[in-house]
């Protein structure tokens, strides 16, 4: 992917990961349009970065997405990028079942539902341009679920799944797939408390190492920083069962 001379689309681009990816694209000279349900927010960020532009989505819900899709390359034909950012991460306990079904319902139509909906609106546009890219931002708990989240952890592993799948389908066509792995970053995701744990990468620290992995490696399918890389590779290394523990004991 080149970084430079597109026009992006990027789901929950209000707060956290979401906005400062697009604040690093705007910045590189990209055209970039921000999506998520609440405007207020996204209202805040494209007045901080006058050029950026806004539209409001709901994620859950399959006619929104459709409506969003048209609207979007309607508005700016020149979308060539997609970044799936948008999700939701609730804790969850099983033993009360049925109480925790609506979160796990959410958490699965936001997560995992939401990016293949928008895929499926926006593919046909995308196979018509040049150069275009869809990323997937799924999570170290794709590879070591944390049992506290085990939807959330769900939808993440079948976002690496789907985006492998999605890659090979496309490898012969100008639409290139990049899975973005981040680890546990500085944001407000599950809270406050998130945002200013010293255990959690810093939000700045981890979009610099993003973003040089995708300017330095162009062709890269993963983007997994080197903080992230334990979680990863856990399997590989034989370290899964070790992992699972250790993030499972975290009180995140």
């Amino acid at each position: 992917m080149q970084t430079t001379g597109n026009t992006i689309l990027i789901t929950g681009g209000g707060s956290g990961i979401g906005r400062a990816l697009a604040e690093a694209f705007h910045q590189l000279g990209n055209q970039v349009i921000i999506s998520g349900r609440r405007q207020e927010a996204l209202a805040e960020v494209t007045a901080a970065n006058p050029g950026m532009a806004a539209l409001t989505v709901d994620m859950m819900d399959a006619d929104s997405i459709k409506a969003f899709a048209d609207e979007a390359t309607t508005q700016h034909p020149g979308i060539n990028v997609v970044i799936h950012n948008a999700g939701i991460m609730k804790r969850e306990t099983l033993a009360d079942a049925p109480d925790f079904l609506a979160t796990a319902e959410d958490t699965i139509a936001t997560n995992l539902l939401g990016p293949i909906r928008l895929t499926a609106a926006l593919l046909p546009h995308l196979l018509k341009q040049k150069d275009a890219a869809i990323l997937t931002v799924s999570s170290g708990l794709a590879f070591v679920p944390m049992a506290a989240t085990p939807t959330y952890s769900a939808t993440k592993a079948a976002i690496h799944s789907y985006s492998m799948g999605l890659r090979r389908q496309l490898a012969e066509t100008p639409v290139q797939v990049i899975e973005i792995v981040p680890p546990y970053v500085q944001t407000t995701l599950m809270g406050d408390r998130q945002a200013n744990d010293p255990t959690a990468m810093p939000l700045t620290d981890f979009i610099t190492e993003v973003m040089d992995i995708l300017t330095n490696q162009p062709d890269a399918q993963e983007v997994v920083v080197e903080r992230c890389k334990p979680l990863r590779y856990a399997a590989e290394t034989g370290n899964l069962d070790k992992m699972f523990e250790i993030v499972s004991g975290l009180n995140h």
